[in-house]
């Protein structure tokens, strides 16, 4: 890729506004799934109900990316980001002032945080309509690297919650919701490209077409795995392999490291080879990390060895197990992260006229995947006392989703794909 050419073909200071719009929104729609650990504890809540309360923010961002997406096509995706993100920080601030004190109160939280999810629906396409189909894969991608937002959340509100106190973690996270908002502000432009105002009836139309309903099933099996285990691995880690808050967001933040920071890198290999064969490599990766992990072992609890951590293993005591588990998530999530930057490769040269309707969709789907992967491993646990049964059933979607790559590519690379000038 000519870097001078990428340069001068769009422009980058929104390219950049989006990316840090969609990172920290990314950061505060993800946060409840480290402190899950510290604001269920108060509140005496059992494990699988923990699973559920961060699966709501999930689900909540999947129907607020459909709410903002024709937003951003009614009055212009500057003008949705910034109202959006004043809601969020509003909800923050309440929340640092007042705090939660029931369950309820924390999935009305969880629904608010949905807005902050939904921010996907806005920067993609604003970055996206800025560029020729070239350089839709790696605009894409990394606009979309936003997502590592999630790195950060693991990485600091732990030890902030532990430091501080939870409370207080909706503060601190309100400075950089701030400092963005303001950079955002200044410096984003909308597309001159005329935007069509988006009715219930481009939506209907959009999802008669079956390749609408192709990319919303692949997008959930890619970035539904993301997000899902974002938000659900605290948990699993401190329950399954007995280790603290601390150590748990920092195993959280070396796996999500791989799914952020591989995105842009999975939209690059498509430009470059197409986004269906970079997908039909990285499903059979996600599944056989999904089965493998469905094998490992819980491991051991401080107590068997006769110490008295209460808190759990801290990051250098951890045990062999608990390392095997993380060089596989963090292969997985390589591959779903990879996985996201290939479906929006494929997504703009599909729908070029229909971005905003069709990332909505696709970005729902994808809140819709995380959501149940998050409460599939509470119903796991609830079930079985474990999560093998969780990760069996989503390590066959990426087969089925392989399976149905096979059924459309010879009519995507002979239709839409052969005058879209790019590969497919």
């Amino acid at each position: 890729m000519n870097f001078k050419e990428f340069k001068q073909a769009g422009h980058w200071p929104t390219l950049l506004s989006a990316f840090l719009y969609f990172d920290v929104s990314f950061m505060v729609w993800v946060m409840l799934g480290p402190l899950s650990l510290y604001i269920t504890k108060d509140l005496a809540l059992p494990l699988e109900e923990k699973f559920t309360i961060v699966a709501v923010p999930i689900l909540s961002g999947a129907v607020f990316r459909i709410i903002l997406g024709s937003m951003a096509d009614h009055i212009g995706p500057k003008l949705t980001g910034i109202l959006a993100q004043l809601l969020v920080i509003l909800g923050l601030a309440y929340v640092f002032v007042f705090g939660l004190h029931s369950k309820l109160e924390v999935e009305i939280l969880g629904l608010l945080l949905g807005v902050a999810g939904a921010s996907f629906a806005v920067a993609l396409p604003q970055a996206s309509r800025w560029y020729p189909p070239k350089f839709q894969g790696v605009v894409m991608g990394i606009a979309g690297a936003g997502n590592m937002g999630v790195v950060l959340d693991s990485m600091i509100v732990p030890w902030l919650a532990e430091k501080f106190g939870w409370q207080a973690v909706f503060g601190f996270l309100l400075i950089p919701l701030v400092i963005v908002l303001i950079v955002y502000a200044v410096l984003v432009k909308d597309a001159p490209d005329k935007r069509t105002p988006v009715t219930l009836a481009n939506y209907v139309a959009v999802m008669k077409d079956p390749d609408a309903w192709w990319f919303m099933f692949f997008y959930s099996i890619t970035f539904g795995g993301f997000v899902g285990l974002g938000n659900a691995l605290p948990l699993y880690f401190t329950n399954w392999y007995h280790v603290s808050g601390i150590a748990a967001g920092m195993m959280v933040a070396i796996v999500v490291f791989a799914g952020s920071m591989f995105r842009p890198v999975g939209g690059y290999l498509a430009d470059r080879i197409g986004g269906i064969r970079a997908l039909q490599v990285l499903f059979v990766v996600v599944s056989l990390a999904y089965l493998a992990i469905s094998f490992m072992p819980e491991g051991p609890a401080p107590e068997a060895l006769g110490t008295a951590k209460v808190a759990g293993w801290s990051l250098g005591e951890l045990p062999a197990q608990g390392w095997g588990a993380v060089a596989i998530f963090f292969a997985g999530t390589l591959a779903l992260g990879m996985g996201n930057g290939s479906v929006f490769q494929l997504v703009p040269l599909r729908f070029r006229k229909e971005i905003g309707v069709v990332t909505g969709l696709v970005g729902c789907a994808g809140g819709v995947g995380g959501f149940f992967l998050a409460k599939t491993l509470g119903l796991s646990w609830e079930i079985q006392h474990g999560f093998a049964l969780g990760f069996s059933v989503f390590a066959v979607l990426p087969l089925l989703g392989l399976g149905g790559l096979v059924l459309v590519r010879k009519r995507w690379r002979t239709t839409w794909g052969a005058v879209s000038g790019a590969q497919v």
